[in-house]
């Protein structure tokens, strides 16, 4: 069902200010009564090894398609970052509220787990969440050993247009996410409260959000993921030396290389080595060297290999040698969804009405960063999908035209007394 925007908030107890200074970040503003529930991420196990699959197919997608980064993005000479996490989970508060083919599509091309996709996808956030904190409070230059990883979705909702109820409340049941009301017409409120959100979410290492600003949208929905954590064993900065480093272009050049030998989980299969790179907790830098000449963009399939092999190693002597990198990238995920055969998801102009009336997506984008030092790792990334009602609401059944000479009172609920009444022959006088 969808109701016209005052009548959801009525009924949620929703209210949105939005500060009148737009500089200032929006209020983050959820429904009172439609809690976030709580799941418990084993009893999910079987549903979030599938979610994390459909993870690995985004990734691969995305760093098959390599972006516009500032290192030529090519996907094979070019350096590419990503956020495969946030791309997932910008996607699933979208399947929430699709139906008819865009959510069979969805389902389909990213082999989303069935009846309790949402449940699995809350028990796999909350996972995550365990190590929430304020990336603005973060030393980035001495990441801590207690990881912070933060996960934010945020909702921008135009105020003139219909939403869906169910919608709503699904996304505070299962996703947390804040509902933020704009006039997405008033370029100077809304623009700066959506950057606003994006930069407190990144620690301001994002400081704009990822799709152009556009008037005509009534929707808007983001993720933001930051990470920062420190080594295990961080790396010695008097190990660090200036090695030799072929480029993806076949090019050899003399990189800044640090070193270390210590504990690791390691493996190794026909065209690859990996070994997973401890973080002081709760995380690992999984780095896979595929064989000389072969390329670095892996498959859906090669990843979820590695991925097992490397989950059921054991601990040994590695020593490794690693460059530092500062990398950022930038994606249009509309082609990175159309190639992956979201076509219908990216057209339709019905499969999302509880969301929105006639809602079409316009917009489709990710930027993403990194660094990656001898103390410890800082990343983030904001996906965002834009949309637009294209359908107007319908047309009420009777109308009214006072075009012409009227009477009018002001009348007491209460008891029917006419407090005020009079006529208007000529508005202009």
């Amino acid at each position: 069902m969808n109701v016209p925007r005052r009548a959801v908030l009525a009924m949620l107890g929703l209210v949105a200010v939005l500060p009148a200074c737009a500089a200032a970040p929006p209020e983050l503003v959820t429904a009172p009564g439609v809690e976030r529930v709580s799941l418990d991420a084993d009893a999910y196990r079987a549903e979030i090894d599938v979610l994390r699959t459909s993870a690995y197919t985004l990734g691969a997608a995305l760093l098959a398609d390599g972006g516009d980064g500032a290192a030529g993005g090519d996907g094979a000479a070019g350096n590419v970052v990503a956020s495969p996490g946030s791309l997932l989970t910008a996607l699933l508060m979208l399947r929430s509220g699709a139906g008819g083919g865009a959510a069979a599509e969805l389902d389909r091309v990213l082999a989303l787990p069935g009846t309790t996709r949402d449940e699995a996808a809350n028990a796999m956030l909350a996972a995550v969440e365990k190590y929430d904190g304020d990336p603005g409070a973060v030393d980035e230059d001495n990441p801590p050993r207690k990881p912070v990883i933060h996960l934010a979705n945020g909702l921008f909702l135009d105020r003139n247009t219909p939403v869906g109820e169910g919608y709503l409340a699904g996304l505070a049941r299962h996703y947390g996410a804040g509902v933020h009301l704009v006039d997405f017409r008033d370029r100077a409120a809304a623009e700066p409260a959506i950057d606003a959100w994006v930069d407190r979410n990144t620690g301001g290492r994002i400081t704009k959000a990822p799709a152009k600003f556009d008037t005509r949208n009534t929707f808007s929905l983001l993720n933001a993921l930051y990470f920062a954590a420190a080594w295990n064993t961080p790396f010695d900065p008097a190990d660090t030396t200036d090695r030799p480093f072929t480029t993806g272009s076949g090019d050899v050049a003399s990189v800044p290389t640090m070193s270390q030998a210590g504990g690791a989980k390691y493996a190794g299969g026909e065209g690859w080595r990996a070994v997973d790179l401890p973080y002081a907790e709760g995380a690992v830098m999984r780095l896979v060297l595929p064989a000389p000449g072969a390329p670095a963009t892996l498959s859906a399939d090669q990843l979820a290999r590695i991925g097992a092999a490397l989950e059921s190693a054991s601990v040994q002597p590695v020593r490794i040698t690693l460059p530092r990198w500062d990398h950022e990238s930038s994606f249009d995920l509309r082609k990175v969804m159309e190639a992956m055969g979201l076509s219908r998801t990216l057209t339709t102009e019905t499969d999302f009405d509880a969301i929105q009336p006639g809602l079409k997506l316009t917009q489709a984008a990710q930027a993403a960063n990194i660094t990656v030092a001898e103390k410890g790792t800082v990343a983030a990334a904001v996906t965002q999908l834009n949309g637009r009602a294209v359908s107007a609401p319908p047309e009420p059944a009777i109308s009214i035209a006072f075009d012409r000479p009227f009477h009018y009172q002001i009348v007491h609920s209460g008891t029917g007394l006419p407090l005020f009444m009079g006529k208007v022959a000529d508005p202009r006088s």
